[in-house]
């Protein structure tokens, strides 16, 4: 059971998330709008990949902004940064919202868009490893998968939400109006529900697993520190990434695209049956992240990326039938891929690093690994549908990371009993007063 005092510091930490990945999710959902409001109107394909080249282009911004709040997160501490960090992407998101489009402006419409999303990917950056930092550090022993798991639902359910409101939307407008202006108000909302997170977190303190870690381990540059001596360790946390990306963002950031663009579906039809699949997995987060305290965290990953492998083709299959049932059960397949990694994934990422550079550490590997694994997904799905004419293509190429994310986990190792200040497992004598800038045990 948790206390008052908990739930304030689980609501606080995944609030955060909740605005982060609500704003990243309107800009998804929003893709085929965004194309003809803020790129040249006439090659209707150019314009959607065009939009998801700026998709793209903010989690290449991620890892710069894992390196600026990384190391002022474990600098100045958690909370500091997870406030700068939601004010940031709400700001970002209202600017979408308000900005004029192409047609009235011409291509200072598409730079304000583009300036706009590598903000949101700034933020983006430094939110997740902070929030997850946070709770990690926050959480009781035994329960820290489980803990994860109440953010990453918080974090993913936006998505659903955002599918269920923007049905609703175009439903009392009409899809005119809709078209017109009605796209304006979830991002003006995004802007609006960023100042309830910066009111939740102002209230939170830092953990005091970080509070003490920050004064008997003395690392004066975490940064730095953690490129001197957790290249190894990064390089694990950053790989790692493919194990969960490719599929998580397959449902969240291109199935709904896919569906309209490729399939022929409704825009109602293919939002539902998106918004159902993330909403799945985000009640199941917490249920695997319980399931990772108990049994471990490799166990998880490991039938995840087999159920990738093994799925990924039948879920393209029936996507591309043109069924309304047939895309639901894509959606399944690919809701059980990502409930089965995402909080192992995340639990791992964050406690293979010390707590005096996790922020720092976990920022710099995961941003990258997601922008590789997982920023990309749309784009080049896309790119490989238009290239080869075949609506099941991107399924090869995830399925073929996803045996990557099986080697790239069987190599890593099992953290459920590491030690959060040294990021290694408990051992009988272990001083807690010594420095952790010691490259952490790569024991299983």
């Amino acid at each position: 059971m948790t206390d008052a005092s908990d739930r304030r510091r689980i609501i606080g930490g995944s609030f955060g998330n909740f605005v982060e990945l609500y704003d990243f999710f309107v800009y998804g959902f929003s893709v085929p709008i965004l194309a003809s409001h803020f790129f040249p109107a006439g090659d209707s394909t150019a314009g959607l990949l065009s939009t998801f080249a700026v998709y793209a282009a903010a989690f290449l911004m991620r890892p710069v902004g894992g390196i600026l709040f990384g190391r002022l997160g474990d600098r100045l501490g958690r909370v500091r940064m997870m406030v700068v960090t939601v004010v940031t992407m709400g700001a970002c998101t209202m600017v979408i919202g308000l900005v004029p489009t192409y047609e009235h402006i011409g291509i200072a419409a598409t730079v304000l868009l583009v300036a706009a999303r590598l903000g949101q990917g700034l933020s983006m950056g430094g939110e997740t490893s902070g929030a997850y930092s946070f709770l990690l550090e926050s959480a009781p022993e035994g329960r820290r998968a489980r803990w994860l798991g109440y953010g990453a639902a918080m974090a993913f359910a936006p998505a659903a939400i955002v599918g269920l409101f923007i049905v609703g939307l175009r439903s009392a407008m009409g899809d005119d109006v809709f078209q017109d202006w009605g796209w304006r108000i979830p991002f003006i909302l995004g802007g609006l529900l960023g100042l309830i997170g910066v009111l939740l977190r102002a209230r939170l303190s830092d953990p005091e697993e970080f509070v003490e870690a920050r004064k008997t381990e003395h690392v004066k540059d975490p940064l730095r520190a953690v490129f001197r001596t957790q290249r190894r360790t990064m390089l694990n946390a950053g790989l790692l990434s493919s194990a969960n990306g490719l599929v998580t963002y397959a449902l969240n950031g291109y199935l709904y695209t896919y569906l309209l663009t490729v399939v022929g579906l409704d825009e109602i039809p293919a939002l539902l049956v998106t918004s159902a699949g993330i909403a799945g997995g985000a009640i199941l987060y917490p249920v695997t992240g319980a399931m990772a305290d108990r049994y471990g965290r490799k166990p998880l990953l490991i039938a995840g990326t087999l159920w990738t492998v093994a799925g990924i083709y039948p879920a393209f299959a029936l996507a591309s039938s043109g069924s309304v049932a047939a895309a639901c059960g894509a959606a399944a397949i690919l809701m059980i891929g990502t409930a089965l990694t995402t909080t192992p994934q995340f639990a791992v990422q964050t406690e293979l690093f010390p707590t005096s550079m996790r922020y720092s550490g976990h920022a710099i590997a995961t941003n990258v690994g997601n922008a590789l694994f997982g920023g990309t997904v749309a784009l080049i799905s896309g790119v490989l549908v238009s290239a080869t004419g075949s609506s099941v293509a991107p399924a090869f190429y995830i399925m073929g990371v996803s045996v990557f994310a099986f080697v790239v986990v069987l190599f890593t190792p099992e953290t459920k009993d590491f030690d959060l200040r040294h990021s290694r497992v408990r051992a009988p004598g272990v001083c807690h007063e010594d420095s952790s800038v010691k490259e952490p045990t790569q024991a299983s």
